[in-house]
């Protein structure tokens, strides 16, 4: 390994497990900070590129914080770099709650910690819906990517569908109206050299 890539490796090392020992509330919390960390202080990736990453992500099996910590350091150091993001992420948790599983009756007790929890959780929901207004901000561009936005919306939410088929039929809708514009596009294009 060179040292190039070690260097790189050890960076992700740390940004990822600074991400991991203060984010609170699961992948979807850690978008703002995973984000800032890789495209504004780090210039790792490029902020167009942020959305599709977490397209990626969300779409294979695994937790939203390790697929982004491996996908990340993959793209930027290879193998090693994956490993050492996804070490990084994932260690912070798994310390935290082996303290947790030992003290666990002691801490349940503690009117300050049940306290402390219940400010976390508010916290976590204004973490999500800035992520939400974020990517929302970078994905939803036109009058399609909104069709396609609230009917999933609607059918999760009103008509309780889950998560993995509405992704699937909104790739599939993508995938055939790019398809389609891109046939309406090249018909133009015909019509013009035609003239």
């Amino acid at each position: 390994m060179s040292d190039s890539i070690l260097k790189k490796s050890m960076r992700l090392f740390w940004v990822f497990f600074r991400i991991g020992a203060f984010t609170f509330g699961g992948g979807y919390a850690m978008i703002p900070f995973i984000e800032r960390e890789i495209v504004d202080k780090n210039h790792w990736i490029e902020s167009e590129d942020v959305v599709d990453i977490f397209a990626i992500v969300q779409s294979v099996p695994g937790v939203i914080a390790v697929n982004s910590a491996t996908f990340v350091g993959y793209r930027i150091a290879g193998f090693a770099g994956a490993f050492f993001a996804t070490l990084g992420v994932v260690l912070p948790s798994f310390i935290i709650l082996s303290v947790i599983a030992l003290f666990l009756y002691d801490f349940k007790n503690y009117p300050y910690i049940r306290e402390a929890m219940y400010g976390i959780k508010a916290a976590v929901v204004a973490l999500m819906c800035s992520a939400v207004y974020k990517l929302g901000k970078k994905s939803i561009k036109d009058t399609f990517s909104w069709a396609i936005c609230i009917l999933a919306f609607v059918s999760m939410v009103i008509f309780g569908s889950g998560a993995i088929p509405v992704l699937v039929v909104a790739g599939i809708v993508g995938l055939g109206f790019t398809a389609w514009q891109g046939s309406k596009a090249a018909a133009a294009g015909k019509k013009e050299d035609d003239r």
